[in-house]
Parts: C-alpha cells; structure tokens; sequence
C-alpha cells in the first residue's frame, strides 16, 4: 500500500484513543492486568504436548469477536500466520502458512467433520456458533503426531465450553446464558440461549443459537456488471451491494455428562439447519445443509496415567442451487434451476492414553478410525440437464485407520524433547458414475472401466525440543513429516464437460476442475523455530519470531486439462492458451515450497489515573509459495500483512484500536489467473463493558470505510446467469465489506 494510504489510516489513532479515555475515566480507578493475546499465549494445562506450545486465544479475544458474526472461524482472525479464505456467512475457510482447508487438520470437541460438497460450502468450523467456543488451540508450526494426522499443515483445535458440576454435597444448580448481536452492514442480526442443571454427578445443558444478514455493501461501488452489450437484468443491485452474500443458519445441541470419582462420561446431540447460504465467490449458492451428530466421550484417571476414548457420528443432507441474486438472465427472464443435493456420513472413534513412565517422561499412545461416505447426484432441470441424474460421486468411500506413538521427556531442567510416529491407512473408492443424457456416456463408461481403488499408506514424524536457559528466554526447534491423502472430489470428480466442471470448485476462483484417479498422497517436511523473549514476568513485554520453511513433494495442485475426449469437454487447446477468463483444470501433483515468518510481540505502556492501563500488540506475517515443477506461484496464498492493536482497559471497560495492514497481492498463480489485489489497510475500533453478569461489546470494522478486496476472497460470481462460462465477468475480485458498526449484549445467570 502507498505511504498516503498509511498515513490515511493510521491518522485518527491519537483522537480515537483519546476519546476512549475519556469515557472511561468516569469509571472506578480499579488497575486490572490487560488479559493475554494470542501474540504470546500461554500453555493450556490440558494441552497435548508441551514440547511445542500451541496459539492459545485468551477469553477477552473471543468474546469481543463472538459479537461481530456467525462465523466461528473468525474468532481466530489475527493470529500470526492465519488468515481466512472467503466463502459463505458461516464458512470461511482458515489458512495457515499458506495451507487451507483438507491441508489442515481441525477439530471440533475431538471430532474430524469433513465437508460434503463440491465447493466444500460445509468444512467443520461452520457447524458451531461462535457463542459456543471456549477454548482454541493452533499449532502453526511442526505439530505433534497427537495432533496431526492426515493433513501436511496447522492443527486446529477447538472446543465448546466443558459442562460443570455441583460441589461435592452442594445441592442441584442451575445456570444460563442469553445474548444478542447486531450488525449494521448487512442488517445481520443473531442471538443464543444456555441452560444448565448440575448436581454433583450429573450435569445436563442446552445450546441454541440463530444467525441471519441480508447482503453486506462495499465502501463504494465497483464493477460487477454483465457482458458487455448485454440488456439489463430483472433483478438490479445497488451498486455497492455485495450479491449472494446472505445467510440465515441456525444450530442447536444437548449435552448431558455423568461424573465419578475418577471418570467421566459424556453425550452430545447437535443439529444444524441452513435454509440458505449465499457464496459471492461460487456460481452456486447453499439452499438447504441439514446436519445431526452424536459425539460420546469417556475419560477416566488411573495410577499411570489418563485414558481417553471417542466416538461420533454425523450425517449431512445438502443441497445447492441459484440464489436469488443468481436466478436473472441479462434480456429477461430467469435462469433454469440446477439442484444439486449430497448426502454425506462420517463415523469416527478414537482411544488415547497419556503413560507416566517417570516424573520426567510421559508416553501417549493412540489409535483413530474415520469412515466417510459421500453421494453427489444433480438431478435433471431441462435443456442438456435431462433426462437423466448426474452421478458426480457415487458411493464414494474414504476410510482411515491411524495409530500413533508419542515420547516427551525433560532432559534437564532447561531442556525438553518429544518424537513422535504415526502410522495411517487411507482407502477410498467410488462406485459407477453417469452423466444427464449420452452426451456423457463415452467418459462415463471410461471411468467406469477404470480400477478407482486407491490405498495410501502414511507415515508421519514430528520431532520438537524446547529450550529455555532463563527465565526470559525460550527457544523451540521442530521437524515434521506430515501426509494427505487427496480428497473424494480431487480423486473421483471424473466429468470434463464445462459446466459439470464449473460445479466443482474448492478454491472459490471462478475457475472449473475435474479429478484424477493417478493422484499421490502430499508429504510436507517442514522446519520451524521459534524464539520467545519476555521479561521475567511475562508481563511487560514480549517479542516472538517463528520462522517455517516446507517442503511437499506430490503437492495437490492443478494444470490447465487439455486432449478431453467427451462431446461436452472443455479440455482444449483454447483452454490451455486462454489469458484474462476463467479457465478449466486437472487436480494434479508437483512438488511446492512454501516459506514465510510470524513476528509478534507486547509491550505494557503503563497506567495511570486517567488512562488506566495500556498495552500495544503487535504481529506480521509472510508467506511465500511456489510450484517447482512449474515455477509458478500458489494459489491463494497471503501477501505480507500486519496487525497494530493499542488496548486500554479501566474498571469495567476495555477498549482496543487495531489497525490492519495487507501488502499488495502480486505473486499469484498464472496456471489459475489468480487476480491480483492492491494494498490497503484497515481501522476497527472496539470497546466493552463487564458489569456483575452482564457485558456490553460495542464496535466499528472498517471506520474509515476504505474499499478493498481481500487476497483470499475469490473471483466474485455474486450476481448474474453463473451456470454460463462467460455470463459472468471475469477480472473482479469479491469487495469487502464496507464500515460497518456492531453491538453485542449477554447476560449469564
């Protein structure tokens, strides 16, 4: 970004951070230390390994995100080296370190959720309201085997609050929570309910939430229009209107848990349902996504150590079609409807145990099992969608058997170590497939032919060790060797015709694909070190730098498809030549680098009567990726970027001037013609106040109403006849969303 737009942005700090003073100093003149960031977090006491500490989020962080969205993944918006991938209200995909979605392994409450579609409008973060997560763990650089698995990137690690329990003799209680958000820009409005009845064996809960917006504006309008020469739509957006960027999505859950002296038992049942979700950067839009899960736990304490098992199921019922900003036709009329439903089922179960072999050496040892099944059929609609159903995975099979062993020991009383072996099996499979009419059938009938057996076996090793001389220092090293295998629709999307390829997009750029039976599991070696200086304390101040570097060979990446050999394929020469349009692509392997550093830090400015107390936090991040094969770039990783946040917080009250700075996106991926995006940055005032049981959030994002679009937001497709390859226009990169005030309102009992 240029030094004007800097100074632009950064110009009303002194006046904003000023005023926030002032309205605090009618508070009580109370001290309190600021709450931790996740620039330097702490190690939770329940953390898997402690060779390696993971990004810990501290509760002041997710309660004043949880009052901005529906959208659990961006709680963890900020953390250094993770970003957020553009999609619905309610699923944005998390990046790290340039790796997102089935790259990295996340959890919800211990359990792998895998998504079940083509655009992959369902990862596992979607499933929970932001009201209901705790806690969150990210391991960003070399993770333990413990948490790893079947993935070559972070782990995610995210929790819903633990259910509690009467006090031994205490008779039964009961508690409960009620809150409210709201957002100006899009009109977003959402709320949740918590009740809880314990005695001190039993503890029984309910979680509900509702969220829903209407499309969110840009800062100002932008060009989003149809082809050129093309008559008029029957359906016309305000200009700074970002389409098909609505939502309405609600989530529900019981959980009861019974309690021994040394154990543990517990049950959840969830629900979800989405009427709809809207994607700006997808020419489909989510009509329904109804999911249940049950999630059984059982934890119990013995003389050598703790004991842990796992197991859950969860069915999705999904189903795609135009929105209505999708459903217009430039010259009138509507579009012909397309559904597109899936059904997916995934079942897991896992047992664990940590081993106290001595006071100094803990073994933790495991075994998971995950069974997956997806069927994705489009229905006939007329025109060359007919008279037949559209198999695009059928009975499609992903099964994995993984079991793992973990050593971590204190050498000395500065240094500690940990080696860690998983080993996994991965098979998949799909049954015969068929296309709408015999347009289809000659390369139906060849894959058909094909053996789609595939069986990877995986080996994983992580290797940590932490150093800590003195009592301000400490110093981390890790290696990793991690493994994915590739995915249902990487491996078994088998139509080469334009539009069926169109409809599998993981990426959201605009752009069609089609798998490859031939595809190899990706193996990432990654290096990282971290190095963490602080006061004594830990208190005054801090600075951490974590430098990564990775190396995957078979890296899952695409080339331009070209020899088709079905009536309806888009592989051609033309495709393989085009610039400046949205092209069509083969998932294929190559080896990748991938590089970059997180730097953060803190410093405590002091107190004082009239300010209270004030901390500065800081973070900046790079990332670098390249395909060796081809020297081309990566797509959709994030260009430099930065976070300043100056927090002041007085009695009750905490509040939090954060600039957001990004570089301009120029390294992008010519395979894709990736879009390029300029520099910009960012003011998000925040501010709440905690009085007994109840908290106040209040908030402006984006104050000075500055237009830009985010690196990792996708082509927009927001409006428009999408199903076409050229009704929509090719080059414009979906807006961010303009100012936007915020207020949050809870009340526990």
């Amino acid at each position: 970004m240029t030094r004007r737009s800097v100074r632009r942005s950064a110009a009303p700090l002194c006046s904003v951070l000023a005023a926030l003073a002032l309205s605090a100093q009618a508070q009580e003149a109370a001290l309190e230390t600021l709450p931790t960031l996740p620039t330097l977090p702490t190690v939770s006491v329940h953390a898997p390994a402690t060779a390696s500490r993971p990004l810990q989020p501290g509760p002041q962080w997710l309660a004043e995100r949880r009052a901005t969205s529906a959208d659990a993944a961006g709680l963890l918006d900020g953390i250094p080296g993770f970003s957020l991938q553009g999609a619905g209200g309610v699923s944005s995909l998390p990046s790290v370190h340039g790796m997102t979605d089935d790259r990295l392994r996340i959890q919800l409450d211990g359990m792998d959720l895998v998504s079940s579609c083509g655009n992959h409008m369902n990862p596992p973060l979607s499933y929970v309201d932001p009201s209901r997560v705790s806690a969150v763990r990210v391991f960003t650089g070399t993770a333990p085997v413990s948490v790893g698995g079947d993935s070559i990137g972070a782990s995610i690690l995210v929790e819903t609050a633990p259910l509690v329990f009467a006090a031994p003799g205490q008779g039964p209680i009961t508690r409960g929570e009620v809150g409210a958000w709201a957002r100006s820009n899009g009109k977003g409005l959402g709320g949740h309910a918590s009740a809880t009845y314990a005695t001190d064996q039993f503890s029984l809960r309910y979680d509900g939430s509702t969220a829903q917006s209407g499309n969110f504006h840009a800062a100002r309008a932008f060009k989003a229009a149809g082809p050129a020469g093309a008559d008029k739509p029957d359906r016309i957006l305000a200009g700074d209107e970002v389409g098909s960027s609505s939502y309405r999505a609600r989530n529900q859950s019981l959980s009861l848990a019974f309690r021994g002296d040394d154990s543990l038992l517990g049950l959840e049942v969830g629900m979800q349902d989405v009427p709809y979700q809207n994607f700006p950067n997808q020419r489909m839009d989510m009509t329904r996504n109804d999911s249940t899960h049950l999630n059984l736990r059982y934890q119990r304490s013995f003389a050598w150590g703790d004991l842990q098992a796992r197991a859950w199921h969860e069915q999705t019922r999904h189903a795609m079609d135009f929105g209505p900003d999708k459903q217009y036709l430039y010259g009138g009329g509507k579009a012909t409807g397309m559904p597109m439903d899936t059904r997916g089922s995934t079942s897991g179960a896992k047992l664990s145990g940590d081993i106290a072999l001595s006071d100094q050496s803990t073994l933790r040892a495991g075994a998971e099992a995950l069974r997956y099944r997806l069927d994705d059929w489009w229905m006939p609609s007329g025109g060359g969608m007919a008279p037949d159903i559209f198999r695009n995975i059928a009975d499609g099979r992903r099964d994995r058997f993984d079991v793992y062993g973990e050593w971590e020991t204190r050498w000395s009383p500065a240094w500690v170590g940990q080696i860690g072996l998983r080993s996994s099996q991965v098979r998949s499979n799909s049954g015969e497939v068929q296309g709408y009419n015999a347009s289809y059938g000659a390369e139906a009938a060849a894959f058909n032919a094909k053996d789609r057996s595939r069986s990877d076996h995986n080996l994983d090793l992580s290797a940590l060790a932490r150093y800590t001389p003195n009592e301000s220092s400490s110093y981390e090293f890790g290696f990793s060797r991690k493994t994915r295998s590739p995915n249902l629709y990487e491996r078994f999307a088998w139509s080469t015709g334009g539009m069926a390829m169109r409809m599998v997009n993981l990426a959201g750029d605009g752009n069609g694909y089609v798998g490859n039976l031939d595809l190899l599991p990706e193996t990432a070696h990654t290096l990282s070190a971290t190095a963490d200086w602080h006061d004594a304390s830990g208190q005054r101040w801090g600075l951490r730098l974590t430098p990564w570097i990775s190396q995957v060979h078979n890296y899952i990446d695409a080339k331009r498809c070209s020899g088709g050999s079905g009536m309806m394929s888009a592989c051609n020469a033309a495709n393989v030549a085009a610039q400046q349009k949205f092209v069509y692509l083969r998932f294929a392997n190559a080896d990748a680098r991938l590089w970059g550093f997180d730097i953060s830090g803190f410093m405590d400015l002091g107190k004082n009567d009239w300010l209270g107390a004030l901390r500065l936090d800081g973070a900046l991040s790079q990332t670098r990726g390249r395909n060796q094969d081809s020297g081309d770039g990566l797509y959709n990783t994030m260009p430099l970027n930065a976070r300043l946040a100056l927090t002041q917080r007085r009695g009750g009250w905490t509040s939090t001037a954060e600039l957001l700075l990004v570089a301009a996106k120029t390294r992008v991926s010519a395979e894709r013609n990736e879009l390029t995006t300029s520099g910009y940055g960012l003011l998000n005032l925040r501010t709440s106040y905690q009085w007994q049981n109840w908290r106040l959030d209040l908030g402006v994002d984006n104050l000075l109403d500055r237009f830009y679009a985010h690196p990792q937001g996708g082509a927009y497709l927001g409006q428009g006849a999408t199903m076409g390859a050229t009704a929509v226009p090719w080059g414009v990169r979906v807006p961010g969303r303009g100012r936007s005030v915020h207020a949050g309102l809870t009340m526990t009992f």
